[in-house]
């Protein structure tokens, strides 16, 4: 039996499923069929079914819910961000690397962002900058500010961008965490603000020189220094 689960069997069966949710167009909510069912499909032993429902698992693919099994999901870049979260150290060559990528998709996407935002949008950018100021924690805060420039990000309508720039949550949010101990909450919801002002008048220099500004200015929680 433990030869069965080796790493051949296993992975030809990971394949096999993944062939059979395409073939099959299985959505997003959608159930596989049980790990019986899966192993007279594809003529496979128990264990390997186990093993490579468990793989499909941290790939994102499936997620295992009581009463139900083995159901399609879309946790890609949330397997991403969990390895991502786990390796990851606070320096300041990390953070200048972090910070310039950063610096390129959010103050580089401008037009884009232009291009996709509504005043449903500018409102709910709106609600989540007040939320900072009513964050019970400044973890709360960090996680609002994350979720402002994501959620800016979102309105390029590129799903693969917010997907990588979330892999990046943990050491961004830990920066933020630094920042809001150190300084309050009341000038990131100010910066914030002045950055809404210039999306709502589709104002390219202006947004571009605050964000840019907006990058920077975590430096001093890595070595004491403004840029």
């Amino acid at each position: 039996m433990l030869a069965d689960v080796g790493g051949s069997a296993v992975d030809t069966l990971v394949r096999q499923i993944r062939q059979y949710i395409h073939d099959h167009r299985l959505a997003v909510g959608d159930a596989l069929p049980s790990e019986r069912e899966l192993g007279e499909r594809f003529d496979a032993a128990r264990n390997t079914v186990r093993e490579a429902i468990r793989i499909l698992k941290a790939y994102g693919v499936i997620e295992v819910r009581p009463k139900v099994g083995a159901v399609i999901v879309d946790r890609h870049m949330d397997a991403v961000l969990d390895l991502f979260s786990f390796q990851i150290g606070l320096s300041r060559e990390t953070f200048l690397d972090i910070q310039g990528f950063r610096r390129l998709i959010e103050v580089g996407a401008v037009d884009t962002i232009f291009a996709g935002l509504s005043e449903e949008g500018l409102a709910t950018l709106e609600a989540i900058n007040a939320s900072i100021l009513s964050a019970g924690s400044v973890k709360q805060a960090a996680q609002s500010d994350f979720d402002f420039h994501c959620t800016m990000l979102g309105f390029t309508g590129n799903k693969t961008l917010v997907g990588v720039y979330r892999t990046m949550q943990p050491m961004i949010t830990r920066l933020m965490e630094t920042g809001k101990a150190t300084d309050g909450l009341e000038g990131t919801f100010e910066t914030h603000s002045a950055i809404l002002d210039a999306l709502a008048r589709r104002d390219r220099l202006a947004f571009q020189y605050l964000m840019d500004r907006h990058l920077d200015h975590g430096l001093k929680y890595i070595d004491g220094s403004l840029m």
